[in-house]
C-alpha cells in the first residue's frame, strides 16, 4: 500500500509510520495543488489519501477518484495528537474503499 500525506498533515506524522510506504505532498513538489487537482495526480500512484481536511467530501465528488481518502479526526493537528490516532489508521488503510472517505478518530479530548 502507498499512501499520502496531505500537506496539511504535519510532515513529521510520517516518520512514525514503519509498516508502509508513506510519501507527502511536499516532498512530492505538490505543494499548493487544488485537492481536485491533487487526488488526481495522487491516484496515479498511492492507493490512499490521509488527510485532516474535514471539508474535502464536501468540496471534491469523490466516488469519480480511484484512491481511498482517510480523514484523521484529532483534537488538533499537532504530531502528539495524530500519533494516538496510528493504530487505528494502521487498521483503516488496508480496507478504505477507493471514493469514499474514511474517518479515523472523534476528533474530541
Amino acid at each position: 500500500m502507498k499512501v499520502l500525506l496531505d500537506e496539511c498533515v504535519d510532515s513529521r506524522f510520517a516518520k512514525h509510520i514503519h509498516t508502509i510506504e508513506v510519501q507527502t505532498v511536499v516532498g512530492k513538489g505538490w505543494a499548493g495543488i487544488t485537492n481536485g487537482k491533487l487526488l488526481a495526480l495522487a491516484q496515479a500512484e498511492f492507493d490512499v489519501f490521509v488527510t485532516v481536511d474535514r471539508n474535502l467530501s464536501f468540496q471534491q465528488h469523490l466516488p469519480k477518484f480511484d484512491i481511498a481518502v482517510i480523514l484523521l479526526k484529532a483534537k488538533s493537528n499537532r504530531v502528539s495528537d495524530l500519533v494516538s490516532l496510528l493504530p487505528e489508521l494502521l487498521q483503516a488503510i488496508p480496507s478504505a474503499p477507493k471514493g469514499r472517505v474514511t474517518t479515523v478518530g472523534s476528533g474530541s479530548a
